[in-house]
């Protein structure tokens, strides 16, 4: 692709929890006219996701916050989602184990990476790295909740995955990430 973009200008809108750019590039199409396009790019690091499972019990493990974005756009709720974290210098695996932690109070065995996934990539630069764990009641060993710090205020969920699965169906939960991995961990049997 290198040889088919020549960046003309780019540009930071904003700098504030992410980077806002506008870039104006010459991009050359399959038939080898050449078009200019702007487009604003949010660059706000890459991430990890895990959604903990216990294949005793049948049981994830989700989190539920306030998410002002999906708010503006009408979604009144707090968001059903699966553990997840920016990196900030560390590797995904250390992110996904400090945010179980956090978000949780868990403690996570052996992660599995499952794949990785741009989410939003007409806009947003972040790439996230998908993980699947097994737990058990043991490995809770604390109430989660986040760091209000960081402003969070996590309410911690324990479904079965039949459950978070008719969460999905009904709306309940509409968090992409999330519903990836209720799907993958259905799909390979891991819970239940």
């Amino acid at each position: 692709m290198r040889d088919r973009i020549r960046v003309r200008e780019d540009r930071v809108l904003s700098k504030g929890w992410s980077v806002l750019r506008s870039v104006t590039f010459d991009y050359r199409r399959r038939d080898g006219d050449w078009q200019t396009m702007t487009r604003e790019v949010y660059d706000r690091g890459h991430g990890a996701v895990i959604l903990p499972y216990d294949p005793v019990r049948g049981t994830v493990l989700l989190v539920s916050q306030f998410r002002y974005p999906a708010y503006a756009t009408g979604h009144a709720a707090p968001l059903i989602e699966a553990i997840a974290g920016l990196l900030d210098d560390t590797s995904p695996e250390d992110t996904i184990r400090r945010e179980a932690e956090e978000e949780a109070g868990c403690r996570i065995g052996e992660a599995r990476k499952v794949f990785e996934a741009f989410m939003s990539p007409g806009s947003v630069t972040e790439k996230l790295t998908f993980f699947v764990a097994p737990y058990s009641a043991a490995d809770r060993v604390g109430a989660g909740g986040g760091l209000a710090a960081e402003g969070e205020d996590i309410e911690v969920l324990e479904p079965t995955l039949e459950e978070a699965l008719a969460m999905v169906a009904d709306g309940r939960i509409v968090d992409a990430k999330t519903i990836m991995l209720l799907q993958y961990v259905r799909l390979n049997s891991l819970a239940g």
